[in-house]
């Protein structure tokens, strides 16, 4: 099954926040792929784009140098979907990260994300990736 052009558009419009936003986590260009009227529903996470300002530039103070690798990106419709690797410091075994994003008018106006640590002294010799 081939994507449509809107399908297209979507994933990459995503993939794009992801690598200049997400990975980077630079707070100043959310504006430029995120909804004024985002909704978030991360359990922990306040809802709005300025939360998401506030969480990124939290996290670019934490210490280390935090890496985030795309495994990989799905598209169905208006929803995006990111399967990725975040490893927060050298020698961290890190989380893996399954978000959703529904883009609406050629911004991301939506956000659920499911995390999983990576355990290193896991039964199941598969990685989560």
């Amino acid at each position: 099954m081939s994507r449509t052009p809107e399908e297209e558009a979507n994933l990459r419009l995503v993939v794009e926040m992801f690598e200049n936003v997400l990975v980077p986590l630079d707070s100043t260009r959310v504006d430029e792929y995120i909804s004024p009227d985002y909704i978030q529903h991360h359990q922990n996470v306040e809802p709005g784009r300025e939360a998401l300002k506030s969480f990124l530039d939290w996290a670019k103070g934490q210490p280390g140098e935090a890496e985030q690798i795309l495994h990989r990106s799905f598209v169905d419709g208006d929803h995006v979907m990111l399967h990725y690797h975040v490893i927060r410091h050298e020698g961290d075994p890190g989380f893996a990260v399954m978000d959703i994003f529904r883009v609406e008018d050629g911004k991301i106006a939506e956000h659920w994300d499911v995390m999983q640590d990576v355990d290193p002294d896991r039964l199941n010799p598969l990685s989560p990736f």
